[in-house]
């Protein structure tokens, strides 16, 4: 007899599919649950190098970071549907390219303060040559008049640009390139050049030579910005500063002294703005800047007999001057006074339109550091000590040929034979900056 075997029921009741919140795993893939970017440190690359499927976008830093051969719409590589797969041996159709939205226009550069720099080299090289005439009362009256204003001002100048100096990394760069470097190596050019001429071999790093003071007293005036940036009043401070500086034998080591004695200047260009400068295009204004220019010509001529130098290079103390504290003071608050009143005079009446020198004007850097081998070689070899160059003539003489000098050394050649001294592009020096 055979017995029919009967299928036991499982007693247990069986859950509708519809009824359960979660499929069965043995009938239909596990779920995974998409992760954000946050969660995974950011968008997790395939091998390819596209982003691995999770079956959500989020944005990303660009687009291009898609590979081409991932779908962007969460279809991963190998996962192809079959319309794809008969679309995928045909040749690519040329795609539209996008369009590219308009770069907004480059900001047209302001010839005005390159014309004011470009006239205040000139002087530089026209004061520094001036010097193996200074007997005659001529030479003596123009130097006078040059040294009241001309560096001031380049100061002044040099503060108004620094005001958004430590916003930006390219422009903190130049705290090595522009300046650290440079000096190290027009240090070793000039002793070198003097040690040719015939002179002792001198080389002090931390005693700046000649011309050279200006950028190591730049570079501390720079890094002293974000403090005078926070004060509430910093011009008056900045004057208390450099009156009281007169007291105290400052030493010229990191040209400590020019430090102090033009610090107002540099502290009054970092507060001025924009609209500043467009007061002083007014006529009024002109008319009063061309008398005050004239008036300081007249005085500087009547002076020039009798007036000592020194003050007028803004580094000496009271007890090297040979004044009393109350005449040092009174000799450092008129000569502050007379040199604000000069600078905004020349800004006044300097074009403030395109002219034939604005160009020449953005080079001014290598005429200052490179003027002072024809200016040595001419002290040394007796070219400016002629007897006819101390007199009226001379001294024009003098004046046009420092102009054409300061031409030569602002044209776009010069800057291309010596970029690579004066404006090394160290970027290896540095980290670049983290991309957000």
């Amino acid at each position: 007899m055979i017995r029919r075997s009967r299928c036991r029921r499982d007693p247990r009741p069986r859950a509708k599919l519809s009824d359960s919140p979660v499929s069965d795993t043995r009938f239909s893939p596990p779920v995974t649950t998409p992760r954000s970017p946050e969660e995974d440190g950011g968008p997790a690359n395939t091998e390819d190098g596209g982003p691995a499927n999770t079956g959500a976008r989020w944005p990303l830093p660009e687009e291009t970071f898609w590979s081409e051969s991932t779908d962007p719409h969460g279809v991963s590589p190998g996962e192809l549907t079959e319309p794809q797969k008969a679309v995928k041996d045909e040749p690519p159709q040329a795609q539209p390219e996008p369009q590219q939205q308009a770069e907004p226009p480059k900001r047209k550069r302001d010839p005005y303060l390159d014309n004011v720099k470009f006239v205040l080299i000139a002087l530089v090289v026209v004061g520094h040559s001036l010097v193996p005439t200074l007997s005659a009362d001529s030479s003596r009256a123009l130097y006078i008049f040059i040294y009241t204003f001309h560096m001031p001002l380049f100061v002044l100048i040099s503060g108004y640009l620094s005001r958004n100096f430590w916003n930006s990394n390219a422009k903190t760069n130049k705290l090595v390139d522009t300046f650290l470097v440079p000096y190290v190596i027009v240090e070793v050019g000039y002793a070198a050049l003097r040690f040719g001429l015939g002179q002792k071999w001198s080389l002090t790093i931390i005693d700046p030579a000649w011309l050279n003071w200006y950028l190591l007293a730049l570079l501390f005036w720079r890094l002293s910005t974000p403090v005078w940036k926070r004060m509430k009043h910093p011009v008056p401070v900045a004057v208390a500063i450099y009156l009281f500086a007169g007291f105290s034998q400052i030493e010229g080591d990191f040209s400590m002294d020019r430090f102090f004695g033009l610090m107002p200047f540099f502290v009054i260009g970092l507060v001025m703005q924009p609209e500043h400068f467009e007061m002083l295009n007014r006529r009024w204004i002109k008319i009063v800047s061309a008398v005050t220019i004239l008036c300081a010509a007249a005085v500087a001529i009547v002076i020039a007999p009798r007036s000592p130098l020194g003050p007028f290079y803004f580094k000496s103390s009271f007890q090297d001057l040979d004044l009393s504290w109350w005449m040092g003071l009174g000799v450092r608050t008129g000569l502050l006074v007379c040199a604000l009143a000069m600078c905004f005079a020349v800004l006044a009446l300097v074009p403030r339109g395109e002219t034939w020198f604005s160009d020449l004007g953005t080079r001014t850097l290598y005429c200052y550091l490179l003027h002072g081998i024809p200016v040595l070689i001419a002290k040394d070899q007796g070219w400016l000590e002629l007897p006819w160059l101390h007199g009226p003539l001379g001294v024009l003489a003098i004046s046009f040929s420092c102009f054409a000098l300061a031409i030569v050394l602002c044209l776009p050649e010069t800057r291309t034979v010596f970029k690579w001294v004066l404006e090394p592009r160290l970027t290896w020096l540095y980290r670049r900056p983290s991309r957000s």
